[in-house]
């Protein structure tokens, strides 16, 4: 039996316990650990958080105002309301997007709290509505901190039509490494843009005035940038010629550049490349040539066939999205035809490649020649399956001797009469399509050796859908998969789709080791 004493030693140490795992949970972990790691984690909360935490002690103080990444954008959500279109809006997006008056003077308080320690700013990003000189006077505010990013989305706080000047500030800077901007702007001239941004490994550009310069042939040099390594130009209205010939430059994006009508790309180290909604489709003089040896990925989309294409084979691309188109009144331009097969010509080591729709129009149209693919292992195709297209098909499989994986995304255009599948499972006769994909057999000895998986999206239980998927598990020696992703379609249609998937379960099949799963 436990004594007195004993139960008073055993509760005197169950409260010494207690004590010390109290004095342990009140210790402040957070406060021990270093500079740089509480940075970090103040870094994933909204900026006002952060401030409002300088009060906490002179510990937390002095890390506010050293916090290096000023990341205000949490302060106004995008979109913004500008000054002039304030009083248009109704009450509920102001109250949603209030303008940023206090916002500003709020950045304006901490940048000067840094004027008076001298501490630096690794990161600046802000979107906000003000004026020309408001926004020079932060930017160069920024530089005297030694910024290293600037991320600044602006728009005019006055009822003007004028356009922001570029900031030149920026442009001597040693510190900066990245800098994107987004605003309507204009660029100073070549000549003092030249020389500068040494040290800039990164350049974004949005909303770039160019009218008064529409040639942008020699700012985009060695001597301009010659540690870029990555450019993104959207939406540079008035650029109608455009040159980058920097040496380090890695990856290249260029969007929404309508009036562009020729593009000159040179880059031994350019890696990634993409190229949407480009080049004025009703110019009769346009132009691209491409000299990217180590060029890994290219996404070309949206863009008008050129008059003149120069693309050198890159051994080192694996990655191809194309997706030009041709205009289709008045006479057709045998050079853009020629174009087009050059530019095919640039991608014959592609290892994967994908097609929009309206460039396999072009292909079937007008019966562009292009020489085989031998290194395509993964072809994805987005089309309609009609009679002319069809044939297109065909052409891009002979063209895919080696291939293992064919992606097939059918686009369902109402406007187009579709035949449904009614025909029995032992039925012997065969359609004009059946017939058309029988009599391709010969070319198509080696595609049909090689594919393994297909993958059809869209599938309308179709005949010329049913067809090609029936050729392709009749044929198909090596098939391993084949994926069937079922479109939109009534519920009264279920029992017919049901029919066919049978059928289709019951159709000859070339591999035993073949598959077919339904979606």
């Amino acid at each position: 039996m436990e004594t007195r004493s004993a139960k008073r030693k055993k509760i005197a140490q169950i409260l010494q316990e207690n004590e010390a795992k109290l004095k342990l949970s009140s210790i402040d972990r957070i406060s021990d650990l270093p500079d740089h790691v509480i940075h970090h984690i103040l870094l994933l909360l909204p900026i006002k958080c952060v401030a409002q935490m300088s009060v906490l002690s002179k510990r937390w103080k002095f890390l506010w105002i050293t916090f290096p990444d000023l990341d205000f954008t949490t302060l106004n959500p995008f979109p913004l309301i500008s000054t002039k279109n304030y009083k248009k809006v109704s009450k509920f997006e102001k109250l949603r997007y209030p303008l940023s008056s206090q916002n500003m003077d709020f950045i304006t308080q901490v940048l000067s709290i840094r004027d008076a320690k001298n501490k630096d700013i690794r990161a600046l990003c802000f979107r906000a509505c003000l004026s020309f000189s408001r926004l020079n006077n932060l930017v160069r505010n920024a530089i005297r901190h030694n910024v290293r990013e600037l991320d600044i989305e602006v728009d005019t706080e006055v009822d003007t039509d004028d356009f922001f000047n570029f900031p030149r500030c920026v442009i001597s800077s040693e510190s900066l490494k990245v800098l994107k901007l987004k605003s309507g702007f204009r660029l100073p001239p070549s000549s003092i843009m030249r020389n500068g941004f040494q040290s800039l490994h990164t350049l974004s550009l949005s909303l770039v005035i160019l009218y008064n310069q529409p040639s942008l042939s020699d700012l985009f040099s060695e001597s301009s940038f010659p540690l870029l390594r990555n450019l993104h130009l959207d939406m540079c209205f008035g650029l109608i010629h455009l040159r980058v010939g920097c040496r380090a430059l890695e990856d290249l994006n260029l969007e929404r550049c309508y009036h562009l009508q020729g593009l000159d790309v040179c880059g031994a180290k350019i890696e990634r490349m993409r190229v949407t909604s480009c080049f004025d489709a009703y110019c009769n003089k346009t132009w691209v040539r491409m000299n990217v040896p180590k060029l890994e990925k290219l996404i070309w989309k949206f863009n008008a066939v050129t008059d003149v294409t120069v693309f050198e084979n890159s051994n080192l691309l694996h990655e191809a999205s194309i997706g030009f188109f041709m205009l289709k009144e008045g006479k057709v331009n045998m050079g853009r035809l020629q174009s087009a097969n050059d530019f095919f010509s640039g991608l014959s080591h592609v290892r994967s490649l994908a097609l929009e729709s309206q460039t396999i129009e072009i292909l079937s149209k007008y019966n562009i020649i292009i020489q085989p693919f031998y290194n395509l292992k993964s072809l994805e195709l987005h089309t309609g399956l009609k009679k002319r297209n069809v044939q297109a098909l065909a052409f891009l499989f002979r063209c895919s001797p080696t291939l293992h994986t064919l992606i097939l995304e059918i686009i369902n255009d109402y406007k187009i009469e579709r035949k449904q599948w009614n025909r029995d499972l032992w039925s012997i006769t065969s359609t004009e399509e059946e017939q058309y994909w029988e009599s391709q057999i010969p070319s198509l000895k080696s595609f049909l050796q090689h594919l393994k998986v297909v993958k059809i999206q869209g599938f309308l239980d179709c005949a010329n859908e049913v067809t090609l998927a029936k050729f392709l598990l009749k044929h198909g020696k090596a098939l391993e998969e084949m994926i069937v992703c079922s479109g939109y379609s009534n519920r009264r249609d279920s029992l017919r789709r049901q029919n066919i998937r049978s059928q289709m379960m019951g159709f000859s099949w070339a591999s035993s080791n073949a598959k077919v799963e339904f979606q």
